[in-house]
């Protein structure tokens, strides 16, 4: 019954999606955010760090850029089928920030240095709902601090790089059955660690109508460690294992290609194609130090993809107007679905404009509203209750999101 009770507990670390196409974030700058994300072929502010580093060649002097995303998801399940019974992600708001800062040093180099949230977002659900042995309260957040140096070979060619530590705190909450007595037991994690990435990028300007661009960011494992806290009744507590716990797991490679086209001078459009390796993250191992305990669980993802659509109007000397469209693949099986965040196919439309206040400062801001195609689980191998797999049933999201930047330029 002690190594039972053992591993029912080590399931609640292993069932949680902590990385899902859910919980990257794409949005780090509203002028590429308004245009879908279609910016690798521009990157034509300080958010090239992020979007192609390469970039950075092409600005001028010496530019700050500070802004934020604000993110409202909702999402609904409707089961455990044949149940119909709807339960809703409690209301919450997300606002990683975006901090970038870039020199132009001279004709040949250009650097920067910014923050940005590439991995976050969470999930909150009724203590008491039909799910509450997967997940009721899931957040995590990182910090990309990145470093680049971008080098022009020539008006046409140019090439970037960054290196950047990141930093990751994870705290998750649910509730473990400890069947076969009449009782639950709460679950509270706690983890943080560190690692490091690194980004490189090509602008190539074949002609003053169409620029091509690429961007290569790198995977990174993260070795969480933490705590975790248990709350179960007194007579049972001793069964259960708590206290440090390791879990390593491993962020995707994203590789980008994208295209530009200036038919006139008011006109941009853009394209590009960005490829997940979510394939990296095919099990979840977690130890808990002090017992032992080792369980592995996979996960399987598939990689996936996104495709982008942008144009920005170059209305009059001081608005610019923007908008695109987007489509993001999920990497999860329907086997594996969890509503840690639950995770989709997914259209984005976006909207926004740019506004230069004085020569110096200008205002940036987007809109974006995704919606999430209706996925109905009817295979699941999920274990939702210790011992009766099969969490089926109908998910429904959607999610509005809000960036704004403000950039002053010292020439």
């Amino acid at each position: 019954m002690k190594k039972k009770l053992r591993l029912l507990i080590v399931s609640f670390v292993v069932s949680t999606q902590l990385f899902a196409s859910g919980f990257q974030i794409n949005e780090h700058g509203a002028r590429g955010m308004a245009m879908a994300g279609a910016y690798t072929a521009l990157a034509l502010d300080g958010s090239a760090l992020y979007f192609n580093p390469a970039g950075l060649s092409q600005l001028n002097g010496t530019q700050i850029m500070v802004g934020a995303t604000v993110i409202a998801p909702s999402s609904s399940f409707r089961g455990v089928s044949p149940a119909i019974d709807e339960s809703s992600m409690k209301s919450a708001i997300f606002n990683p920030i975006n901090i970038y800062l870039t020199h132009k040093l001279n004709e040949d180099w250009a650097f920067g240095f910014g923050v940005n949230n590439q991995y976050g977002l969470g999930s909150t659900w009724d203590e008491n709902w039909v799910g509450k042995y997967l997940a009721i309260d899931t957040e995590i957040q990182t910090f990309y601090f990145t470093g680049a140096a971008a080098y022009k070979f020539s008006d046409k060619l140019s090439l970037g790089v960054t290196a950047s530590y990141i930093y990751g705190n994870v705290a998750i909450n649910k509730k473990q059955s400890l069947a076969p007595f009449n009782a639950d037991a709460t679950i509270d994690l706690t983890g943080t660690a560190g690692s490091f990435g690194y980004s490189v990028g090509l602008l190539y300007k074949s002609t003053d109508m169409m620029n091509i661009g690429f961007n290569f960011r790198s995977g990174s494992k993260l070795e969480f460690s933490g705590t975790a806290d248990v709350t179960a009744p007194s007579a049972l507590i001793s069964l259960l294992p708590s206290g440090d716990v390791e879990a390593p797991l491993t962020t995707p490679y994203n590789a980008t290609v994208g295209l530009a086209l200036m038919p006139s001078k008011e006109l941009t459009v853009s394209a590009d194609f960005q490829y997940v390796g979510w394939s990296s993250y095919d099990k979840l191992e977690v130890t808990f130090v002090e017992s032992g305990v080792i369980s592995t669980s996979i996960r399987d993802y598939s990689d996936g993809w996104i495709a982008r659509l942008g144009a920005e109007y170059h209305m009059s000397d001081e608005f610019d107007l923007r908008g695109g469209l987007l489509y993001d693949s999920n990497p999860v099986k329907d086997e594996l679905v969890e509503p840690t965040l639950p995770d989709a196919d997914r259209i984005g439309l976006n909207i926004g404009f740019g506004y230069k206040i004085t020569p110096n400062l200008s205002i940036d801001l987007a809109y974006l509203f995704l919606r999430f195609a209706e996925r109905k689980i009817e295979n699941s191998e999920v274990d939702y209750t210790n011992g009766a797999a099969g969490f089926n049933g109908t998910y429904n999201s959607s999610a509005h999101l809000i960036g704004l930047n403000l950039s002053y330029y010292i020439n």
